[in-house]
């Protein structure tokens, strides 16, 4: 029973990080980058979203596949799926701090 609830909770999970991926992606709704929370007012009004929106997308989706990938080794029980899982967590990491890199750099020419 509590294996099914977290399943559940897990496909919501990655249905709640798409939808929020295809916002990001579009450009619509609050940006949700640490950049833009963090700002000042001024540097919000001052700000080009366009990379920072980019690169939520990018996580955000990022995190509905390891949700989902998460979903399909509760159901089939297997430990390989867990292990891309991973894989691609730290793929993950390492494209947010490049980005974030990328998007500074880009900033200040």
């Amino acid at each position: 029973m509590i294996e099914n609830a977290t399943l559940i909770i897990v496909v919501i999970l990655s249905i709640l990080s798409f939808v929020a991926s295809y916002f990001q992606y579009k450009e619509k709704g609050i940006l949700l980058n640490n950049a833009y929370i963090y700002a000042s007012k001024e540097e919000r009004k001052n700000m080009d979203k366009k990379p920072h929106y980019r690169q939520s997308a990018v996580v955000f989706f990022t995190v509905g596949i390891v949700f989902l990938l998460v979903a399909l080794g509760m159901i089939f029980r297997s430990g390989w799926i867990y292990t891309i899982m991973f894989g691609l967590m730290i793929l993950l990491i390492i494209y947010a701090i490049a980005s974030t890199i990328v998007i500074e750099k880009n900033k200040r020419k």
